[in-house]
């Protein structure tokens, strides 16, 4: 009996991207036909161990200009939409998606975004490096020390520090009492 693997997806009006993560994969097979048909075997494992999937996709996809990428740790598919416009989802099945099919939030950028986002960068996605904090600058854990041109601050906690130890109760101002 096969097994499904994790297979990621997302969009663009014109193109899918398809990601099949199954490490180490052998006797890796692909199927596309111009109805929107996905299918995909291979082997992984020590005990090459059977994979398989069978999507009906959305819509029909130009199987001529779909093109796939292969790499030690999966194996990634650009497919050709027949037309460009927006799918509402991957595959034709409504209700619940298959467990094993997940979108990939690397390469995902929403209808509205499109044309001002780039192509995702295959190897580090869309991550911008600059707001990390590397060393360089104040960060969240970093306290925030009021600015001044002495040390007053400190040199009143030494003083307190230096000094006799006060009472820890002040002598009672009620009449009658004595202190």
């Amino acid at each position: 009996m096969s097994r499904h693997p994790t297979i990621k997806w997302a969009q663009r009006s014109d193109k899918l991207f398809i990601t099949v993560e199954l490490p180490d994969a052998k006797n890796v097979k692909l199927k596309l036909e111009p109805e929107g048909k996905f299918l995909f075997s291979a082997t992984a494992g020590a005990d090459n161990v059977p994979y398989e999937v069978d999507l009906d996709l959305f819509d029909k996809i130009n199987v001529d200009e779909s093109k796939s990428s292969t790499t030690s740790r999966s194996i990634v598919y650009l497919v050709k939409k027949a037309e460009d416009k927006w799918w509402s989802r991957l595959v034709k099945q409504e209700g619940l998606r298959p467990v094993f099919l997940k979108v990939d939030w690397d390469k995902w950028v929403d209808e509205d975004e499109e044309d001002s986002k780039p192509e995702p960068d295959m190897d580090f996605g869309d991550m911008d490096f600059s707001k990390l904090n590397m060393g360089e600058g104040p960060s969240d854990f970093d306290v925030d020390v009021p600015e001044g041109d002495d040390d007053s601050d400190t040199e009143e906690i030494e003083e307190e520090e230096n000094s006799e130890p006060k009472a820890a109760v002040p002598p009672s101002t009620e009449p009658g009492v004595k202190a």
